[in-house]
């Protein structure tokens, strides 16, 4: 069985991913655009803690947003982490990005505080920052350990005074809890090292 990435270039590889991330975070935009609309009808979409009915909202809360600024704080970073991520694999993105929402949304249910309401994209862009940062060590790649230390100077600031439960407003459960879950993706979907040249390829 052939390797489907054998035929993607690199430029293949940074278009698919540029496409991808725009039209997440355009369909982003459009849902908040949706939300203003309806009178922050979409707003019921976050998740409120220890409420079983509220376990069909662990996936949708992190599409919405409550209001632009909150969105706008997130669509750089969603798109520059998320182009980054991409570049390895498109299904393998997806995946990751599906493990980091389902554990954020899963945790924010269990362990924010009582009668809160938390949503937004700001989970999963801890749990990409934490994929990216180990990434490269994990699969003992030159170039991936750069790219974590590049992503680690730029966001990493940003990221430590993310998980301050100091701040008002802020869900820093979520934001710890994306994290881990990218570091632990690193771990799971670790890709496995490129055959050595000259030695052939099984095919079934």
């Amino acid at each position: 069985m052939s390797d489907p990435r054998a035929g993607w270039s690199p430029g293949d590889r940074a278009l698919a991913a540029g496409k991808l991330m725009l039209a997440w975070v355009a369909l982003l935009w459009l849902l908040e655009v949706v939300d203003v609309a309806t009178g922050h009808a979409l707003d019921g979409f976050g998740v409120t803690p220890r409420d079983p009915s509220e376990l069909v909202d662990v996936v949708p809360s992190s599409f919405i947003h409550f209001g632009f600024a909150h969105l706008a704080a997130n669509t750089v970073p969603l798109l520059v982490l998320g182009f980054l991520a991409a570049l390895a694999g498109l299904r393998r993105f997806l995946l990751v990005c599906a493990l980091i929402i389902v554990a954020d949304g899963l945790g924010v249910w269990l362990i924010a505080p009582a009668h809160s309401n938390t949503a937004g994209a700001s989970g999963l862009i801890f749990g990409l920052f934490g994929f990216l940062l180990v990434t490269g060590f994990v699969e003992r790649r030159p170039l991936g350990v750069l790219a974590g230390v590049l992503i680690a100077a730029v966001w990493g600031g940003s990221i430590v005074a993310g998980l301050a439960p100091t701040q008002t407003g802020v869900s820093w459960q979520g934001h710890l809890i994306g994290l881990l879950a990218g570091v632990a993706a690193a771990f799971l979907f670790r890709r496995r090292p490129e055959p050595e040249p000259g030695r052939a390829l099984g095919a079934s």
